[in-house]
């Protein structure tokens, strides 16, 4: 007769030496925002740079680099461990800086921004999710230390 202690055991499989999961409780509801936003950012900047860059360059290329700040937060959670961990922080810091920055000049000077990115406004046009993902982002990273 088998053991089935040993059987389940044997079939579950841990995360790699020294890679601690940042993906667990609510931290899987941060991955899915961190990937609906994502996606998001990538099909709006890829859409934009390709139909109508010259309209707006510097509103578009933003939100590019929002998106690849996004997508690398996503990897660097669902990947775990401290150099992720970390990685994943400073990103958040950087974007929660991004939004910061491009919130305040949008409303400081809305003519440098003929079209809105992914941080004008603080996010509004994503309802404030760009504003309040990273903070909640930081806050479960150094939970997770």
């Amino acid at each position: 007769m088998p053991d089935t202690d040993t059987d389940a055991t044997a079939t579950a499989t841990p995360p790699p030496a020294g890679r601690k999961r940042l993906v667990t409780g609510p931290g899987v509801l941060l991955v899915w925002f961190y990937g609906v936003i994502t996606v998001g950012a990538v099909s709006r900047s890829i859409y934009q740079i390709s139909t109508e860059f010259d309209r707006a360059p510097l509103a578009y290329s933003l939100s590019a680099a929002a998106a690849l700040v996004y997508a690398f937060i996503t990897y660097s959670l669902v990947r775990g461990g401290e150099a992720a961990r970390k990685a994943a922080l400073i990103c958040c810091a950087a974007e929660l800086t991004g939004v910061l920055v491009v919130g305040a000049w949008t409303l400081a000077r809305p003519d440098a921004f003929p079209d809105a990115t992914v941080w004008s406004d603080f996010g509004m046009g994503y309802l404030f999710i760009p504003v309040i993902l990273p903070i909640t982002g930081m806050l479960w990273l150094r939970a997770k230390r």
